[in-house]
């Protein structure tokens, strides 16, 4: 019997593989290393503005604000909770709870705006405006993703991947995200892998669900009842309405 020769379903093989590979957003997550937060990574709320708060919010992780004094932080002892410390630059912090620890402050605000010049620093993009910026319906694949506006969550969005998989997202605008809109993770997708780079201001609309860790050039707004899964890492000011705030899991 004659042997058929393999090679040529081989290179057929390689080259419809390789095609496959040059798509965006596949093989992505490959592509994609998470971006280091340094001694900002212990952070739910980190600000260097301040954070504001309407009574009563529940925080899971530290809070901390520098170079602004502490008596600019609203947060009170019992709003933060799982072990997380409310850290300030000064005694005028919320009281009794609050740790003077400036030093230490000092060094995650610069972990925190080198992990952002990171997050926006990163090229090859494997998508580029999608959805001209609303990406409210969609459902995402692991990848890098940049918009030279700003993006809208004006429905539910849907994050599909697995529990190694990154997210990278360059947003030369701001965030809006729409009142009673979720951010769903699926697949064993994991929020403490997810970065949203902001140039300009967020807006967590009212009972809205958010997802992910938020490296913001300005300001990031919780609106009424809205619940986030992540940190809110601000280069200005945090504003919190009764919402729930939870560092993702390790």
């Amino acid at each position: 019997m004659k042997r058929l020769d393999t090679k040529p379903q081989a290179l057929i093989l390689a080259t419809i593989l390789g095609a496959l590979l040059a798509l965006p957003g596949i093989a992505s997550a490959a592509k994609q290393a998470p971006v280091k937060l340094g001694s900002a990574g212990t952070f739910a709320l980190l600000s260097k503005t301040g954070v504001t708060n309407v009574y009563a919010s529940a925080v899971t992780g530290d809070v901390g604000a520098s170079p602004i004094t502490g008596a600019a932080i609203h947060v009170t002892c019992g709003e933060v909770a799982g072990g997380g410390i409310i850290y300030t630059v000064d005694a005028a912090g919320p009281l009794p709870c609050s740790v003077t620890a400036a030093t230490l402050l000092t060094s995650a605000i610069g972990d925190m705006e080198t992990a952002y010049l990171d997050a926006a620093g990163r090229s090859l993009p494997d998508f580029i405006e999608l959805g001209s910026g609303e990406i409210g319906g969609k459902t995402l694949a692991p990848g890098l993703y940049k918009w030279g506006t700003s993006v809208k969550i004006s429905a539910d969005v849907t994050l599909n991947g697995s529990p190694t998989d990154v997210w990278v997202f360059q947003i030369a605008g701001g965030i809006d995200q729409a009142s009673a809109t979720r951010v769903t993770l699926t697949g064993g997708a994991l929020a403490k892998n997810i970065f949203w780079q902001v140039a300009d201001n967020v807006s967590i609309g009212t009972t809205a669900h958010f997802e992910g860790v938020v490296l913001a050039k300005t300001m990031v707004a919780v609106k009424t009842g809205a619940t986030v899964n992540g940190r809110l890492l601000a280069q200005t000011a945090v504003t919190l309405q009764k919402n729930s705030i939870n560092q993702p899991a390790p």
